[in-house]
């Protein structure tokens, strides 16, 4: 029975919505995060970057407690409004590839303690802190978590017959995505939408598994109502489109060409590929190295786990952690990753010049796999997909006391 509700709130004033939602900060370059800043007084990017024109830059509890100032500057100037009432909020992101539509609303984190909602990533203690006392000195979240459930009849029938209402917000940005959010403040509406998740066993992290840990970290201090649950979307598991990871290495710990593929042959069959290529096999693995491309199959089908079936698990036991003496990926800075939007033009190019040594090409893990993992209580490699829809920040705004 998964537990969600309700909440009040605090979003962009309707005419201001496509101008004050954001894509998360990180996936802007350093120059294109200075032009949105100058040109747009009303992006959310103002508000986790409260001292951007400082010369000094403030780091830690200062800078959360000049974010938490902003963001009550964006509600007193009417930038951003708060509800006066409980809502649900139904999102839905669309471009020429897919369409995403699903429900944000506050989840209980007593059902991510109880394991009812599912993880697959491992998270970083450190990062899980940081993020804690963020969240506990601005008091808000901007950004939700992305959680998958199964098909449900009910759900989907309460999204149709929004999606064909008028929007409150609907916008479309540079990047070709038009965004699209609906209002559900309808007493019965509510209740329909709270029983039918009651329906659900369990759900599952697609995306946010740092946003979830820190938030759960919070609850046992804080321990208000509001701080007992945490944003999400909540997104039919059908509709999520998952990604690759490659990776991109920079050194081969200082072996020869030569000596490294003879230790890859150890445990891997080496075909050489005429042209681009891109692995479909089952347990098969691309490389590009010295101007050539590789398919690496593995020999050792017996696998112990789950997780370990799978290729990024394969290569990470097999080269990255024997080979080249990559212990941790998350935190290893021989390594990068490149999700499968990235073309392979694009990972050859980066080779080629010399920024990196060799590059290794996945296949997307489907969805069932990630769900044996969640579900048998393992973990996947870092990186091991890439999940879209990606949101936006500052669309709902989950005011935390």
């Amino acid at each position: 029975m998964a537990i969600i509700r309700p909440f009040k709130a605090i979003r962009p004033a309707r005419d201001k919505a496509s101008l004050v939602a954001s894509r998360s900060y990180l996936s802007y370059d350093e120059a294109t995060i200075k032009e949105k800043l100058d040109h747009n007084p009303y992006t959310f990017l103002h508000v986790i970057n409260p001292d951007y024109n400082n010369t000094v830059k403030s780091v830690g509890i200062t800078k959360y407690k000049l974010i938490k100032n902003k963001l009550h500057d964006f509600i007193n100037n009417k930038i951003l409004i708060k509800e006066d009432s409980d809502k649900y909020y139904i999102y839905q992101k669309s471009n020429h590839n897919n369409t995403f539509t699903g429900i944000i609303a506050s989840t209980s984190i007593k059902d991510y303690l109880d394991n009812k909602i599912k993880i697959h990533e491992q998270t970083i203690l450190k990062r899980e802190n940081i993020f804690k006392d963020y969240l506990e000195i601005t008091e808000f979240n901007a950004e939700p978590v992305l959680l998958s459930h199964e098909p449900n009849k009910k759900i989907n029938l309460i999204l149709e017959k929004f999606i064909n209402l008028r929007a409150e917000y609907e916008f479309t940005t540079t990047n070709k995505s038009l965004h699209k959010l609906w209002l559900v403040d309808n007493t019965d509406d509510i209740i329909r939408i709270t029983e039918s998740f009651k329906e659900i066993n369990n759900l599952y992290i697609a995306d946010g598994h740092h946003r979830c840990a820190s938030s759960a970290l919070l609850s046992k201090d804080m321990q208000t109502e509001e701080s007992r649950y945490f944003m999400s979307f909540l997104i039919d598991e059908n509709q999520l489109n998952i990604l690759n990871f490659n990776r991109l290495v920079k050194h081969i710990n200082n072996l020869s060409i030569n000596s490294f593929m003879n230790k890859i042959k150890v445990n891997f069959d080496i075909t050489l590929k005429e042209n681009t290529f891109s692995p479909t096999l089952k347990d098969e693995i691309g490389m590009y190295i010295n101007n050539k491309w590789y398919s690496l199959i593995v020999k050792n089908k017996k696998f112990n786990t789950i997780s370990s079936s799978l290729d990024p698990s394969i290569l990470t036991n097999n080269i990255l952690n024997p080979i080249l003496n990559i212990n941790d990926e998350r935190t290893d800075e021989n390594i990068s990753f490149y999700n499968g939007n990235i073309s392979l033009d694009t990972i050859k190019q980066k080779v080629d010049s010399k920024e990196y040594v060799v590059a290794f090409i996945l296949k997307r893990i489907p969805f069932s796999s990630i769900k044996k993992v969640a579900d048998n209580n393992e973990i996947l490699s870092p990186k091991s997909t890439y999940v879209e829809p990606k949101l936006r920040s500052g669309l709902t705004i989950y005011p935390i006391k």
